[in-house]
């Protein structure tokens, strides 16, 4: 850097929603560790940009995209540590090349890192190499534990057995547990027994809609949100977590026979053979 030079930094900082409780990092601290280090570098604060509960994987943070905006205010992108400003090393180097194709530069106080020198730029970015692995291993870690989770649902005493699952027609949430919506689920009965009885999904919307027998949200039926019921486990007693079935206790729609039967009905309508998933569920004298 030209030491010279009186620099306009623009002082970003962060914490996540899980961040928020742990000492050390919070705004108020971040922005007087940055505060100091401006004082002694004797650059000056061009503006303070604070994102409160986002995380650093994603770019869509409104104060961070309001400094990029901002870009001509400031010489200097200044945070505490590097993760402050991203997690994922694409995103900073795309963000690199953005503020290095404008002239800014980029500073971490407490990692003494900056970019105006090659040793600095080949730093930066193994640091973020391995800030993004850290983040992936956390991922993977929280992916085996939820897939956990869903292969011993079943033998759970708990009520609490959805693990987020998000109610679909003909269903909801009560305290924690999957509950039948009884006249959406007729309408759910209505739509595989016509379909096993030959009509089209075209010609099942067609008379839902006639009948004026929208969706939950007041929509009409259309051959996505129909299809999505016919290929929906839910309605034969399974909810379904990536490959795994987990049985549930609420009233189903159809038996698990013939819920099966609509599915291989569907994929004999599948014109090329690679693209005909099938996905059928356990019927009584099957489960283990």
């Amino acid at each position: 850097m030209d030491e010279d030079k009186n620099y306009r930094a623009a002082i970003y900082v962060r914490v996540s929603t899980d961040e928020q409780a742990q000492d050390g990092y919070s705004l108020n601290a971040q922005k007087e560790m940055l505060t100091n280090y401006c004082i002694s570098q004797g650059w000056d604060i061009a503006k303070f940009y604070e994102d409160d509960g986002y995380s650093g994987r994603t770019v869509k943070r409104p104060a961070y995209a309001k400094m990029i905006e901002e870009s001509d205010l400031w010489d200097v992108m200044l945070v505490v540590k590097m993760d402050r400003i991203h997690r994922n090393s694409r995103n900073f180097m795309e963000m690199m090349e953005d503020i290095s194709s404008k002239g800014k530069m980029f500073v971490s106080s407490t990692e003494a890192l900056d970019t105006t020198n090659a040793l600095g730029r080949f730093v930066v970015d193994m640091i973020q190499r391995i800030a993004q692995l850290e983040s992936e291993q956390i991922g993977e870690r929280t992916y085996f534990g939820m897939r956990e989770k869903a292969e011993n649902l079943e033998n759970d005493a708990s009520e609490k057995k959805t693990m987020g699952f998000n109610p679909p027609f003909g269903y909801r949430i009560n305290n924690g547990a999957l509950e039948a919506v009884s006249d959406e689920l007729d309408v759910a009965e209505n739509i595989f027994f016509q379909y096993y009885d030959g009509r089209t999904i075209d010609e099942i919307c067609s008379n839902l809609n006639e009948e004026e027998t929208l969706t939950r949200k007041g929509n009409i039926w259309n051959k996505f949100n129909l299809s999505n019921i016919l290929h929906n486990p839910v309605y034969a007693g399974y909810m379904r977590w990536e490959d795994i079935l987990i049985r549930h206790e609420a009233h189903t729609a159809v038996s698990p026979e013939l819920f099966n039967r609509v599915q291989e009905i569907m994929a004999s309508k599948v014109k090329d053979p690679s693209k005909r998933n099938v996905l059928l569920v356990p019927v009584i004298g099957e489960q283990n």
